[in-house]
């Protein structure tokens, strides 16, 4: 079989960065009040600046699948020709811009210079840009593809907005209970951001510059063992049972939100960590890793909360990497979900530092019911 490599990478993120003191001039109050929980969520997850692809009206300025496309473009330079060459457009994200067609199909659409490539469209919130990923590999090591493009993605801002809250807010109001929304919904209205990021793959590296040969990409779920943490379009019965949004009628639907992301804070806190770094360092010993050899750490954080609870996991696994070896972009950029690691992927290729012989170790964790993704790249 072929190697695989990255030979380019590329980011879009729509309108100008947006700092924590103008957040809700974007999403809005919600009962007319500021949020009680957003400086205590903010002070936590160490987050300084994100994206949204709203105005200060509510206005979306971009959907996901065309971010998902802008990111693609510039892969190539916006070229034609090479967008032509393309054989497979593999895109995931949490958040879609419809359920159906399906988001790949969509991304498509926004690239008319392209051939009837083939779309896969992996599901799910943040391993869904690893799987993506991963396909677009095992395309390119069966032949099956010659040029691939992968991204992540997710346009969340929309579902964050205080009017997606206003009717579950006003029907508390008049009941006499807390007017202020539930603290696993406006816990992630502090967390998430808009954006795309993306790879062009090859079987061939560049004949001048870096690329990057992807050494292997392994991913695993728990859901088997742990129940669900972060959800939407559905939501958690009192009994634990987990119902589906098609099984509300439309006036339950917006009393409770169930359109709207929430993250069961606790079950988060227990699982996440916990769960998949033993994976991961089943995966080193197994393939005979010396994490001594590792160059740069790219772990993917929802919250900087949890830099500290990895490294302390790493520590008790033998796998101790020194921070001075992480690299995250989190501050600056936000959580963006599935895009979130292709964009520390996209800024570590472009920053100069990269040698030959450097190991990027990638780590992507998903809370929906704990799957993660983990990724080896050598730089050639």
């Amino acid at each position: 079989m072929p190697e695989v490599y990255i030979v380019n990478t590329a980011h879009f993120l729509p309108n100008s960065s947006i700092s924590n003191d103008e957040m809700e001039e974007f999403l809005g109050l919600i009962g007319e009040e500021a949020s009680k929980s957003k400086r205590i969520v903010l002070r936590s997850n160490g987050i300084k600046n994100r994206f949204y692809a709203i105005n200060k009206n509510g206005t979306a300025t971009h959907t996901n699948a065309e971010m998902s496309a802008l990111s693609i473009r510039k892969l190539v330079g916006n070229n034609s020709d090479k967008l032509n060459e393309i054989d497979l457009i593999s895109c995931g994200t949490s958040t879609p811009d419809q359920f159906l067609p399906s988001h790949g199909v969509m991304v498509h659409g926004w690239l008319p210079e392209t051939k009837n490539a083939e779309v896969t469209s992996p599901s799910g919130a943040c391993c869904s840009g690893m799987h993506a990923f991963k396909y677009a590999f095992m395309s390119l090591k069966l032949n099956d593809s010659k040029i691939a493009v992968c991204s992540g993605s997710e346009r969340l801002s929309r579902l964050l907005q205080a009017e997606q809250f206003e009717i579950e807010v006003k029907k508390k109001k008049e009941l006499e209970k807390n007017q202020y929304l539930a603290f696993e919904k406006d816990f992630l209205r502090w967390m998430l951001s808009d954006g795309a990021g993306s790879f062009l793959m090859s079987t061939k590296k560049n004949n001048s510059g870096i690329s990057l040969k992807i050494d292997w990409i392994e991913a695993y779920s728990f859901a088997n063992e742990v129940d669900v943490c972060m959800y939407l379009a559905g939501d958690k019965e009192d009994n634990g049972e987990f119902k589906s949004y098609m099984d509300y009628s439309p006036q339950e639907i917006q009393d409770h939100s169930v359109l709207s992301m929430k993250q069961d804070v606790k079950l988060l806190s227990e699982n996440i960590i916990r769960l998949g770094f033993t994976k991961l360092e089943g995966a080193i010993k197994n393939k005979g890793i010396d994490v001594n050899d590792i160059t740069y750490f790219l772990p993917h954080m929802s919250s900087y909360f949890f830099e500290d609870k990895i490294a302390n996991m790493l520590k008790e696994l033998d796998m101790h990497i020194p921070k001075e070896r992480w690299f995250t972009n989190l501050e600056s950029k936000g959580n963006v979900g599935a895009g979130s690691i292709y964009l520390m992927v996209d800024e570590l290729f472009n920053s100069g530092k990269l040698k030959v012989g450097d190991k990027i170790l990638l780590a992507v964790p998903e809370s929906s019911r704990f799957s993660y993704a983990f990724s080896m790249l050598t730089v050639c």
